[in-house]
């Protein structure tokens, strides 16, 4: 199953993505008898979302299909980002060699390069990301981003999976100009508003054939800059889903955005795009606030 957030009747709202488009989940409550959250936020942290998908898979989806007539088509969708507030989001740094060689710094070998990102710095799909005025290089980074489904603590790696509500794209920023200054900036420099873009869908394990053999690339202005493989990473998602549940208790709707194939220098005018096999293109246009405060 495929969750997306849209705006819809003047508020964003969760629906599920069908063929012909995108179907309000307030539509499916309303023409099915049906009492699900119409807030993805809340079905991942209610335990709905997994109760959704397993109705969805037993027969749903057909009966989703019977209710095409309300289903908003993509190209007329104005997304959101999937929720606003998770309680806590990861990036991981560097977790492939080559983007080490865009910092000339060693990749991460013992544990992974993490660092946190704040819920303020949340956009969504064709929202703009905004180059800071203290920032004279900012870069962009086309990123898988797991989804936490379940509270969990001290999961077991072959276990990842079972706490997994889905994966989504990600563009994730950098003020890269500053970091270069100093590496102990890393949280400054990843926590500029709009910062972290994610969606436009989540999509859950079970639409995935094999996570590791998913491309993910870094595309500027409909050209891709860099592309790599899901098993070229130096620690996998596995891992890093187990990795950080024991360091701290993990809840539901938190994020893990894995790390990019390469950090792509931005300017005002470009569009960032995040592409993932499978999964709905992620973009966002770009200004530079330097050059918006001078006009």
């Amino acid at each position: 199953m495929r969750l997306a957030t849209i705006r819809f009747q003047a508020k964003e709202t969760a629906a599920v993505v069908v063929n012909n488009g995108l179907l309000p989940v307030s539509a499916i409550n309303e023409r099915l008898g049906m009492a699900w959250h119409t807030d993805v936020f809340e079905l991942i942290w209610t335990g709905q979302l997994e109760e959704l998908n397993a109705w969805y898979r037993a027969g749903g989806k057909g009966e989703l299909e019977g209710l095409a007539r309300y289903a908003i088509e993509k190209s007329g969708a104005q997304y959101a980002p999937l929720y606003r507030h998770p309680r806590k989001i990861w990036g991981i740094g560097l977790n492939y060699v080559d983007h080490a060689g865009d910092l000339a710094e060693k990749a991460p070998t013992v544990y992974p390069g993490n660092f946190a990102k704040f819920d303020t710095t949340i956009i969504g799909p064709g929202d703009t990301v905004k180059i800071p005025v203290q920032s004279q290089k900012t870069t962009a980074e086309g990123e898988l981003g797991v989804i936490f489904g379940k509270k969990c603590k001290d999961v077991e790696e072959k276990d990842w999976l079972s706490v997994v509500a889905g994966f989504t794209t990600i563009i994730d920023m950098t003020a890269e100009d500053i970091l270069r200054i100093n590496p102990r900036y890393l949280t400054h420099v990843k926590n500029f508003d709009t910062f972290f873009s994610f969606g436009p869908e989540l999509v859950t394990p079970d639409e995935i054939e094999d996570v590791m053999k998913l491309k993910v690339a870094t595309v500027l202005n409909g050209e891709v800059y860099a592309q790599n493989v899901i098993s070229n990473m130096t620690f996998p998602p596995s891992y890093l889903v187990s990795f950080h549940t024991k360091v701290a208790t993990m809840l539901p709707g938190d994020i893990c955005s894995t790390g990019t194939p390469r950090a792509v220098h931005i300017q005002h005018g470009d569009v960032a795009e995040c592409r993932i096999d499978g999964f709905e293109s992620l973009k966002n246009p770009v200004i530079d606030l330097k050059l918006r405060n001078k006009s």
